[in-house]
């Protein structure tokens, strides 16, 4: 089996939600239950990716996926893709310098650095802040006001690190990897927060968007139709894990490796595919980057 990293960049705000309500919310998004993170659910994407692939290939799909319909057991297989969910790994974050922060935590790194080993690749020390009130950022970093990060309503105590640089890097070369303005930009703008101040910016700085409904009669907001949206911001990244085994297709043997590369040839995954995740695809919502890890263990 081949386990490959993958990475979803938002171009837009995103909204894979849970169908159930929370407080003054009507529309949350999905978050993991124990650390209560943003994430985008694997069967989310998988579907998205057995439309992509079944419009160019249907034999594909179907050696991905498994078949779309099952006369008899005879005909039954299961597909040769898995697909984990999709963690935070940097929220995007309103900064008093230099307009935008892409944030992180240690907690995260951590929980990405056991990935990216799983993976083949090699992961950067995970520094610490000094404290609850302190950040670390890139060497580079042109959200400084003095020694101070403000981010939204905080104010940061904040040490420009070496390490936060190579971390900065390490996630520009794999979101960004045929963009060196993009890397510099990203990394310049690379932030690693305390534990708390991080969750507590996941819950605080994504989106609320506010939708109604028209009377096609009246012209006139239809009666409770007004309800509250919760979007991840565009530019967050979120990281997960992804498994290729052989084909189990009978009498259609393929390898994992085959598969991979048929993939490949369908979607330009190393450099970044267009996707849409989610809903209000109308008005522009969900559009992604997916990028996969062309090489590794």
């Amino acid at each position: 089996m081949l386990s490959r990293l993958y990475h979803l960049h938002t171009l837009s705000a995103l909204h894979c939600g849970t169908g159930q309500s929370v407080g003054v919310v009507d529309l949350p998004i999905a978050r993991a239950r124990a650390t209560h993170l943003p994430i985008v659910p694997g069967s989310s994407l998988r579907g998205v990716l057995r439309q992509e692939i079944g419009a160019l290939d249907a034999d594909l799909e179907r050696a991905l996926f498994g078949p779309r319909t099952i006369k008899d057991n005879a005909s039954s297989f299961a597909g040769a893709l898995a697909v984990g969910d999709a963690h935070l790994l940097v929220l995007p974050v309103r900064a008093l310098a230099g307009i935008l922060c892409y944030a992180t935590s240690p907690f995260i790194l951590r929980r990405y650095a056991r990935d990216l080993e799983s993976a083949g690749l090699k992961a950067p020390a995970i520094p610490r802040p000094g404290n609850a009130q302190h950040a670390l950022v890139a060497t580079g970093s042109v959200n400084l006001l003095e020694n101070t990060l403000v981010l939204e309503d905080l104010d940061l105590a904040a040490q420009r690190n070496g390490l936060t640089q190579e971390w900065a890097t390490t996630i520009a070369a794999l979101v960004h990897p045929d963009d060196a303005a993009g890397q510099g930009d990203f990394s310049a703008r690379f932030a690693i927060l305390p534990d708390d101040i991080l969750g507590y910016l996941s819950e605080t700085a994504t989106e609320l968007r506010t939708r109604i409904s028209i009377d096609q009669d009246s012209g006139t907001v239809k009666k409770g139709a007004l309800w509250f949206e919760e979007h991840l911001p565009a530019e967050s990244v979120l990281w997960g894990l992804y498994a290729l085994s052989d084909s189990n297709e009978p009498n259609q043997p393929r390898t994992a490796e085959a598969l991979a590369t048929a993939v490949r040839k369908q979607l330009p995954l190393g450099s970044g595919a267009l996707l849409q995740l989610g809903g209000q695809a109308g008005v522009g919502r969900g559009l992604v980057r997916l990028l996969t890890q062309e090489t590794g263990a």
